[in-house]
């Protein structure tokens, strides 16, 4: 029970598909990793990155202005507790 030649040229065939297949998953890959790392150009990691910090600013601002609205609040509603005496006579 030997391996014939028409089997080797089976085993050629199946290895040179599997190959081929393989480049070309390969090569899909490394464009996919050259569109996320932007390959010389800001890519989408980047604009992710830019767009994170941008947030970031806005959170940091809104929580400011927010903090001082809150004290706002809280003052006049302490003022309007602590004067209720004096407007109810």
């Amino acid at each position: 029970m030997g391996i014939t030649e028409r089997d080797m040229q089976a085993l050629r065939l199946i290895e040179g598909d599997f190959q081929r297949e393989m480049l070309e998953k390969l090569a899909r890959l490394e464009a996919k990793m050259d569109m996320l790392a932007g390959n010389g150009q800001p890519g989408r990691m980047t604009i992710a990155e830019t767009r994170i910090l941008v947030l970031e600013r806005n959170d940091v601002r809104r929580t400011v202005i927010e903090r001082l609205v809150n004290a706002a609040i809280a003052m006049s509603v302490s003022a309007a507790i602590a004067l209720q005496g004096h407007w109810l006579k």
